[in-house]
């Protein structure tokens, strides 16, 4: 297949729309549903995104993608128990590495994920397919699928869930063109290898950087090369935990970064995690009752008459205290800049907020 016809382009009136190849074949097969021009665009990045961190870790990587940027980027390590929590895994079994890597992509940022592209550097199983399942999801990339996986992801959004198959031996050409109003632009494509070997000029006393560190500092470069600058990342334990993508002030894009990794450590404290939602409430109902239990606009959801709509019991409310004093808990965070090209900081999340400093 040499090109794909489209349903439109960006919006409902840019028709007509199509992907293609001027030479050889396309190196993707959709599978199920159809896929529009924004679908592709967050395939193709998402795809390069993970392609490269398994190439350069050696581990199973999967990424959560929306607006041609990745709202969560991880490595198949197991999940914790807490992570369990707070990730809505409701199962005792050992997941398989890549389902982990989805579930931690995902969880990095919940309300960014809503409605994503999913991408994963290895063949989809049931596991990751079964979580899938329950998750507002547009659509997902991978090198291959299991026929059990293939069969549950066919029974979302009305058997219409894109699902994109593609040629993990594929390579795109050297030189890359894009037309914007009409004219032509030409480069090179960048295919810049992010590496372990970057890390290997250690300028401080101690030269003793743990693997775990160097996967950490290889995700948030690779993550950046593609996210839209301004664009800053914090990462810890093999996932990002805060991406600021897109922002034309350099400021206001290490606050939004810092302030969702704040958002992802306190949902860890034990008040979050002891939240009792009523029977039945749907996933991003009680993602957006987190988000808004956790800020503070909390009276949105615990006033009376409206705490009833949303939990058994009344939460105590997490104060701003409490949410300092828990937030200057989170330590061992990596942190990278992509600003005009990327710059290399590391450090922790201090007293006040990741992002302070």
């Amino acid at each position: 297949m040499k090109e794909l016809a489209l349903k439109y382009g960006c919006n409902p009136n840019q028709k007509p729309a199509r992907i293609f190849m001027t030479e050889g074949e396309l190196p993707i097969e959709v599978l199920n549903g159809k896929p529009g021009y924004i679908n592709f665009c967050d395939a193709f990045n998402s795809w390069q995104l993970v392609r490269a961190l398994k190439k350069a870790t050696g581990m199973p990587a999967a990424a959560s993608f929306k607006h041609v940027s990745p709202a969560g980027a991880a490595l198949g390590k197991p999940l914790t128990d807490i992570e369990k929590q707070m990730y809505f895994v409701d199962t005792d079994k050992e997941l398989s590495p890549i389902a982990c890597a989805y579930i931690r992509a995902r969880g990095a940022d919940r309300l960014c994920s809503y409605g994503d592209w999913a991408a994963l550097s290895d063949t989809c199983d049931a596991d990751t397919a079964s979580y899938l399942a329950h998750e507002v999801s547009d659509g997902i990339i991978a090198p291959d699928f299991t026929a059990e996986a293939l069969e549950i992801l066919k029974t979302k959004r009305k058997g219409g869930y894109n699902v994109v198959k593609i040629d993990p031996d594929y390579e795109p050409k050297p030189i890359e063109q894009r037309d914007i109003f009409g004219i032509r632009f030409e480069q090179g494509y960048n295919n810049y290898e992010i590496s372990e070997s970057l890390l290997n000029n250690i300028v401080t006393e101690n030269k003793d950087l743990p693997e775990s560190a160097k996967h950490d500092m290889i995700l948030a470069l690779i993550t950046l090369k593609y996210t839209q600058s301004n664009s800053v990342c914090y990462v810890k334990d093999g996932m990002t935990i805060g991406v600021g993508a897109g922002q034309q002030s350099r400021i206001h894009c290490t606050r939004l970064a810092g302030s969702k990794a704040d958002n992802w450590f306190v949902r860890q404290h034990p008040k979050v995690l002891g939240l009792q939602f009523v029977d039945g409430i749907r996933r991003p109902d009680r993602d957006n009752a987190i988000d808004v239990y956790t800020s503070d606009e909390y009276e949105d959801v615990l006033a009376e008459g409206v705490w009833q709509k949303t939990f058994k019991v009344k939460p105590e409310v997490l104060t701003a205290e409490e949410k300092k004093a828990w937030i200057a808990k989170n330590t061992g965070v990596t942190e990278r800049q992509h600003l005009q090209r990327p710059v290399l900081l590391c450090g922790k999340a201090e007293q006040k907020s990741a992002c302070d400093g």
